[in-house]
């Protein structure tokens, strides 16, 4: 193994069944559901538990997922859609020039329940009751506040305490819980006991979506409670790219997975394992096809149910060699138009079980805390995803009845020979791509092991700028601003992951766990 870097923590190596989630009570919960008999897509489910900021049953969720590690990957799109009445016109007439990132105009109906109750119908071993349980136990009995949530939930203090009911769930005695703190959500755990006995009905229909949906309404939302009954996710087909040997398979649009797909095709003509791994050259390289994959998102994706996406140009390898014609290893581009993106909150599960069913999971409730809007008697946090939409327009991502956003949350699913190899994520809103593509090129063309690769240092391009982790060395900032590049160092890290890595030959999985989050892996 090659030495990059001072050593951190080890991989976590294990035999039958292994689980990585970005909170260690998470971890706990799926590796419980495996060893009380549950599969991969029950711990899954049962995963999405105790990170309030970034999770609930008011997000979204998309699932990559190959039964017993071969053949077919399967996907399924979880997001919501707006509401029916949703017009574009009609914020614009609001004098709305884009749409906002708090309040119900932010709302989209969530589609995570429906997902949850759908995938575990279809692929679990255990109902949703089982999979709820230890979610209703820390929202009654209580959960201590790990530090990386504690940090996320005082950076959204004055987002929360613009909601009255946010602020007596989340703020209280008017602030934020401290690392080390117990906090508690009652009425949320009564939430979710209906859910455990009604199902995906007792969210969608009834007196959880009343409650939802005559708040939204009583902040001047177009939500019906048909647009919460008429909720359905999707099985689609998974796009994909060969890098190096390997399939890589993503989420096709109304999902950017596409973004990381594009960045790998352009990123493949170029020697990357010759470089330094933690250098100018190799991140100007990764740094530049990510500004160009992501105009490409900018410009082309939306809910291909209602617009045309061209799936197959975009991935096509004249595309790929005619974007990779415009990078220049000495010098950054200067004809782009600058890149509006923004980090979220998003949990990601990586999960493979005994039978060697590999779930690649994700969930969001998109900015901290989502839009801000809790419903007032169920407790439930309310996504902001409608802030992704555009009003501009004949845009593909514009606003519309019925339509899904452009998405940010990447699960993604590594595959070789027609056998899955490793489910993998990594959080972060806008960012996502360029982890995806880091974290596959330091364990590909780098040869790091998992927790180095997830541990590696990591830039990210956003705002006109190149925003470096402190990790990264002295050097490689120099070498990047001698290329034209504006560095600064952020006061957060970027992202964080989770994977799980098979290894058909030796029986064995390893995973590993972003130290930029709270989580850890476990195995057995």
């Amino acid at each position: 193994m090659r030495d990059f870097q001072l050593p951190g923590r080890s991989p976590v190596r294990a035999m039958e069944a292994m689980a990585a989630t970005s909170h260690p009570l998470a971890t706990l919960a799926a590796i419980e559901m495996l060893r009380s008999g549950g599969n991969a897509m029950d711990a899954a489910v049962c995963a999405a538990v105790v990170e309030p900021q970034s999770t609930g049953i008011g997000g979204d969720c998309f699932v990559l997922y190959c039964p017993n590690g071969q053949g077919e990957v399967l996907a399924f799109n979880g997001s919501g859609r707006a509401p029916a009445a949703a017009e574009a016109q009609w914020y614009l007439d609001k004098g709305h020039d884009e749409l906002p990132e708090s309040g119900p105009h932010a709302v989209t109906v969530p589609g995570a329940v429906d997902a949850w109750c759908r995938l575990l119908d279809d692929h679990g071993r255990k109902g949703i009751d089982a999979a709820l349980a230890p979610a209703i136990h820390y929202a009654e009995q209580g959960y201590v506040v790990q530090d990386r949530v504690a940090f996320d939930w005082a950076e959204s203090a004055a987002l929360l305490a613009a909601d009255e009911h946010a602020a007596r769930i989340f703020l209280p005695d008017g602030k934020a819980p401290l690392a080390g703190e117990l906090h508690r959500q009652p009425q949320l755990a009564e939430t979710l006991r209906i859910v455990s006995r009604r199902g995906r009905a007792g969210f969608y229909e009834g007196e959880v979506a009343d409650d939802m949906v005559s708040r939204l309404r009583a902040l001047g939302g177009l939500h019906a409670l048909e647009d919460f009954s008429a909720t359905k996710g999707d099985y689609v087909r998974p796009v994909g790219t060969s890098y190096r040997g390997y399939d890589i398979h993503q989420m096709p649009p109304n999902n950017q997975g596409l973004t990381a797909l594009i960045m790998l095709n352009v990123l493949s003509g170029f020697s990357l394992g010759s470089l330094e791994p933690n250098g100018a050259e190799r991140f100007h390289l990764e740094i530049e096809a990510g500004r160009l994959a992501y105009q490409d998102r900018d410009n082309f994706i939306g809910d291909q149910n209602q617009v045309h996406v061209p799936v197959q140009q975009l991935l096509s390898r004249s595309h790929a060699d005619q974007l990779r014609a415009e990078i220049d290893p000495a010098r950054a581009m200067t004809h782009l138009p600058r890149l509006e993106l923004q980090p979220s909150d998003t949990v990601y599960i990586s999960v493979v079980d005994r039978d060697r069913n590999a779930v690649s999971f994700i969930n969001s409730t998109f900015g901290s805390f989502g839009s801000g809007v809790v419903g007032p008697r169920t407790g439930v946090v309310l996504q902001n995803r409608g802030s992704s939409f555009r009003l501009a327009a004949d845009h593909p991502n514009r606003i519309a009845p019925g339509k899904r956003p452009m998405h940010t949350i990447m699960p993604g699913m590594v595959t070789a020979k027609g056998r899955a190899v490793m489910p993998f994520g990594v959080m972060g809103g806008g960012y996502q791509p360029f982890g995806h593509v880091h974290l596959l090129t330091n364990m590909i063309d780098f040869g790091m092991d998992p927790q180095e690769a997830l541990d590696a240092p990591r830039v990210f391009y956003r705002q006109n700028a190149v925003e470096a982790e402190r990790g990264v060395p002295a050097e490689a900032i120099a070498g990047l601003r001698e290329r034209g590049h504006d560095v600064s160092i952020p006061t957060e890290p970027h992202g964080g992951g989770q994977l799980v890595l098979i290894d058909w030959d030796k029986g064995t999985l390893t995973g590993a766990s972003d130290p930029r989050k709270d989580g850890c892996a476990l195995g057995y």
